[in-house]
Formats: structure tokens, C-alpha cells, sequence
């Protein structure tokens, strides 16, 4: 993530998610304090991660699609996803070209950790319809 969690109620609920989807997979949540060259250095994903750029332009999913593609991700092997949230400024476009994944949340303008918080219920949401808990309905 691109800057840092700034709202004391953003940043509960994002460490809330997180330890839920500790349950079905590791979770590491890294900020970094922006999209400068010198902090985009300390970026380093393993090089067989599939990188997932947070954009208003990207894909969009329903949540049981989106259950289907992380699922298919985990049935394939894939050693680490990496989500990439921006801030308010979005992502050099170096890293921008480099991303496969482009996902978009949604078609409406929302603060950055606000995204966060939707990405990380939607991950969790995710797991729980791939492991069939009632969660999702």
C-alpha cells in the first residue's frame, strides 16, 4: 500500500479482515510511504508472485467471481498475490505496465483506505465462499 493508514477506524478494520483471512492464508500488509523510486525500491515481491494493481480502469468482479479467480490463483500453484493499493496518487506507470492483474473495486471514486478496507472484506469474503461458510450470503 502506497502511504499509510492513516484513520484510526480504516486501519481497525483492515487489521480486523487481515486476521480473519489469517485463517485460510498469510497475510502481510506493507506500506510504503509512497510511489517514489526510493520507496518503490524497498518493494520487492518474490519473483513468482502475481501482482494485482488496484485501478479504476481494471477488471471488475462480483464477489463469487472474484471467490472463482482467487480460487483458480490458489488451485494453479500460485505462490503469493500481491495487492497493490495505491494512494490518493495511484501508481507510477513503470509499475503500472510491469502489473498482469488489474482489478478495479468498484465504478465510483473512494478514499484510498477506504479501497483497502473494501479489498481486504472482499478477500476474506472470498476465502469464505471457496470454503463454503455462510458468511457470503
Amino acid at each position: 500500500m502506497l502511504g499509510k493508514t492513516r484513520r484510526a477506524e480504516a486501519r481497525s478494520l483492515l487489521e480486523d479482515y487481515s486476521a480473519r483471512i489469517r485463517r485460510y492464508a498469510e497475510v502481510d500488509l506493507v506500506e510504503l510511504k509512497d510511489g517514489s523510486a526510493a520507496s518503490l525500491r524497498n518493494f520487492k515481491p518474490d519473483s513468482a508472485a502475481q501482482l494485482v494493481l488496484l485501478d479504476a480502469a481494471g477488471v471488475q468482479f462480483t464477489s463469487a467471481q472474484f471467490a472463482r479467480w482467487l480460487g483458480e490463483m490458489r488451485d494453479r500453484g500460485a505462490p503469493q498475490l500481491v495487492f497493490l493499493c495505491g494512494d490518493a496518487q495511484g501508481f507510477p506507470e513503470a509499475l503500472r505496465l510491469k502489473v498482469r492483474h488489474k482489478f478495479s473495486l468498484s465504478t465510483l471514486t473512494m478514499p484510498h483506505e477506504f479501497a483497502r478496507v473494501v479489498l481486504a472484506e472482499q478477500v476474506y469474503r472470498a476465502f469464505s465462499i471457496l470454503a463454503g461458510h455462510p458468511y457470503a450470503k
